[in-house]
């Protein structure tokens, strides 16, 4: 292909000339965020008339339908329905995760696989900062205050959560995909001395004050006062934090976890928060969803919860529709896609 503006004018050009695809849309949640808007498909059949878009309501039908789409949009297929998939050739993940999708079969295959990290990246980002200023400032336990219609000021001052300032603290960042690079540069602007750990150090800090390499971890939690962790899922990182892990924090540093839930021990975690071993903690995801009523978690006075919200933003879906509809123009012109997995890393 020529190279340059007039090669991609070209491809342009010669568009139409790429047999019609398929694209089914599948996926279902049981929350409503998650779920595709009814307007998704036809909005998308209205941009791209040459192509099928087929969007179902509920899963039940997805053997079916997959057996002739070439592109799926979704996160929930398993080996079963992909035995059926015989001409599939990409998937499209609405989420950033995709170590759902990394089973044998699919990893070997030439099943090329996008994420959508870069979307929900920036938001989850905000919301991992939120609860450093949240843990830092005392926010939880002032909020329990005022439900008690009690004027704490005394008693927050003498208690674990006494206000801290953010400016001058050191973050720890692990992980600097799309969560970790805005949490570095949204922390610099707060003046937070930054400190991070990558699986490629040598490709630079992204802005952070040093970063380590993965087996340095213990240097970044000696000396982090907060340690937000934003690393994708993968065995390597599976519960990532154990004991031995926040053995190593500080007695004074706070932790959080705006990835997945099973990169932590919450038991680990339990036992170094209950054990006043590290300062506070604040999760936004779990090993297991919804956290189950009679979870130990509820009942930590230093932990602070939210339920799986850090990604949740009014824009998610028109920034869905427009990362689909460039990849899908990349991917009719054979242009490299936006977000593309690396699937013997898993991320």
């Amino acid at each position: 292909m020529p190279g340059g503006y007039d090669g991609w004018r070209l491809a342009i050009e010669n568009a139409h000339l790429i047999a019609p695809l398929k694209v089914l849309l599948a996926i279902h949640h049981r929350f409503e965020l998650w779920n595709a808007p009814e307007w998704l498909g036809p909005r998308l059949q209205h941009e791209f008339p040459e192509h099928q878009f087929v969007q179902l309501v509920s899963l039940d039908s997805l053997a079916n339908e997959i057996a002739d789409a070439e592109v799926v949009i979704g996160w929930q297929l398993g080996p079963e329905q992909f035995k059926e998939a015989k001409k599939l050739r990409w998937i499209h993940a609405t989420t950033a995760a995709v170590h759902q999708l990394m089973f044998p079969e699919l990893v070997a295959s030439d099943v090329r696989v996008t994420n959508s990290t870069e979307i929900h990246g920036p938001v989850v980002a905000e919301h991992a900062i939120a609860l450093v200023f949240a843990l830092a400032k005392g926010l939880p336990w002032a909020t329990k205050l005022q439900q008690q219609h009690r004027w704490g000021q005394q008693d927050l001052w003498r208690s674990f959560a006494r206000p801290r300032e953010i400016a001058g603290a050191t973050l720890g960042v692990i992980g600097l995909g799309a969560i970790g690079r805005e949490s570095v540069r949204l922390a610099k602007t707060l003046g937070m001395r930054v400190v991070a750990v990558r699986e490629h150090p040598e490709r630079g800090a992204e802005g952070a004050d040093q970063v380590f390499a993965p087996g340095e971890l213990d240097q970044l939690l000696g000396q982090a006062g907060y340690v937000v962790l934003a690393a994708p899922l993968t065995p390597r990182t599976q519960t990532l934090f154990d004991d031995r892990a926040f053995a190593k924090m500080r007695g004074d540093a706070c932790f959080v976890n705006v990835s997945r839930g099973a990169l932590v021990d919450e038991e680990a975690l339990g036992r170094a928060l209950g054990q006043r071993r590290i300062r506070a903690a604040a999760l936004d995801v779990f090993q297991t969803e919804p956290l189950p009523a009679d979870s130990p978690l509820w009942e930590l006075e230093n932990l602070f919860i939210t339920p799986h919200t850090a990604a949740l933003t009014e824009k998610l879906w028109e920034r869905h529709f427009e990362r689909i509809s460039v990849n899908l123009r990349r991917y009719a012109i054979g242009e490299p896609l936006l977000g593309e997995v690396n699937k013997q890393k898993g991320y």
